[in-house]
């Protein structure tokens, strides 16, 4: 997510990012470079949203895994955040990022196409859905780190605000129709053949950056690099920075608990509650048009309310709606507890358009690969724990209790955010 190559140092003037695009800057989708970016953001989600929904039931019902076995894959598909998050950083910033993201996309695609192979093949094990998961995770930091530091390069700081909504909106499309396309294909040939879908999507999406002709200038490179102090400069530029230290602890608090929560949804509706590849098609679906309602309105809640204080304000809000889904039974109850996931979704992506706007209009063009990896890091790190804690608490209390826990987390990662915008801090959180 590319820039004006402004150089800041230290806390930057927050009101350059707080108001959304008017309509004379709302044309970002005429540029060559970000309406290729789109289409690629499109298929590489939609090819996501796939696997999100075919990876855990190739576990689930294909391979018959227990509670825990979901979520040690949920782990793996997420450790690459602590096994490379940080030194990614560094390498991304030594590099021009285009092929970063191309490269990654075709490798993703390569692993992902591997599992209906061995599927086909009859040598499929949980331990090789395993390797590919954290295989597929560790390119995908490599692949976000770039993505993220690409973006201010490709349409200017202060279109930040705007890019990041249009490519929200875009992904949020993507979560509707991605899990309605992927329950009746995964009820049709089976999830494990499904994810030939996922793979194609990432391969395309890769293919298509290839035409992105944005001038990105090689980084100058540093007299003698050292990986050890590069780093220590990334996390020292974002745990000094108030606003950055108080917006990643939030993140990392509400992702080990997404993911908790995560963890045993998919068991939950599978075995509890009893729906087929279809419903839970239709509950995630029901997700997506909630983000897609937070990217359309996320410009004008920022614009009313401030940016600083959505992000805080918006998981507060919508996040204990994710208390319902642990009460729903078979029957209408699971349409209404979906109005709670499609509420979570709604804020997560108001918060996120504000919180990833801020971040990168904060950051040095030449800092922006290790910021993004080590909030990374700081906010991603808990989720390989969030899925083993979610898999061990189901198995040890049960799904629903488990979504309780998680929901509970969830509303509570709001705290860093609002307690540093409450005590008046100095920094962005607390300019409205």
């Amino acid at each position: 997510m590319p820039g004006s190559g402004v150089r800041v140092q230290g806390r930057c003037p927050v009101s350059r990012v707080t108001a959304p695009s008017t309509p004379a800057a709302s044309g970002l989708l005429r540029d060559p470079g970000f309406r290729r970016l789109f289409a690629a953001t499109a298929l590489g989600q939609l090819g996501d949203r796939v696997l999100f929904l075919a990876l855990p039931l190739v576990a689930i019902v294909a391979l018959r895994a227990d509670e825990f076995q979901v979520g040690l894959l949920t782990a793996m598909t997420t450790a690459g955040s602590l096994l490379v998050g940080l030194p990614a950083g560094a390498w991304v910033d030594r590099m021009r990022k285009r092929p970063v993201v191309i490269g990654t996309d075709l490798a993703r695609a390569l692993a992902l196409s591997t599992i209906p192979v061995a599927w086909w093949a009859g040598v499929l094990t949980v331990w090789w859905l395993y390797a590919v998961a954290l295989v597929h995770g560790v390119l995908t930091v490599f692949f976000d780190v770039a993505y993220v530091s690409w973006l201010p390069r490709l349409v200017g700081r202060e279109r930040l605000v705007e890019g990041n909504s249009r490519l929200s909106a875009i992904r949020s499309v993507t979560s509707i129709g991605g899990p309605a396309l992927a329950g009746p294909l995964i009820g049709a040939v089976g999830a494990p053949a499904t994810l030939v879908v996922s793979a194609a999507g990432m391969a395309v999406s890769g293919l298509l950056a290839t035409g992105i002709r944005t001038r990105e200038p090689r980084p100058v490179p540093r007299e003698h690099p050292r990986l050890g102090r590069e780093i220590r400069e990334g996390v020292r530029f974002v745990l000094d920075h108030p606003a950055l230290r108080a917006t990643v602890l939030g993140d990392a608090v509400f992702n080990l608990s997404l993911v908790m929560y995560q963890t045993m949804l998919m068991v939950h509706l599978a075995r509890e509650v009893g729906l087929a590849s279809f419903g839970v098609g239709l509950v995630l679906s029901g997700m997506g048009c909630g983000a897609l309602l937070g990217a359309l309105s996320a410009g004008r809640v920022a614009a009313r309310v401030g940016q600083g204080r959505v992000i805080w304000l918006a998981p507060l809000v919508t996040c204990p709606l994710t208390a319902l889904m642990p009460m729903a039974r078979p029957g209408w109850s699971v349409y209404v507890a979906a109005l709670g996931l499609a509420a979570l979704s709604l804020g997560g992506v108001v918060r996120v358009v504000a919180q990833s706007s801020l971040q990168q209009a904060l950051t040095p063009d030449h800092l922006l690969g290790r910021m993004s990896a080590t909030a990374r890091f700081v906010s991603w790190g808990g989720i390989p724990l969030g899925g083993l804690l979610g898999g061990a608490t189901g198995s040890a209390v049960g799904p629903a209790a488990t979504l309780w826990i998680g929901a509970t987390g969830m509303t509570l990662s709001a705290l860093p955010a609002c307690l540093w915008s409450l005590r008046g801090g100095k920094g962005a959180l607390g300019r409205q």
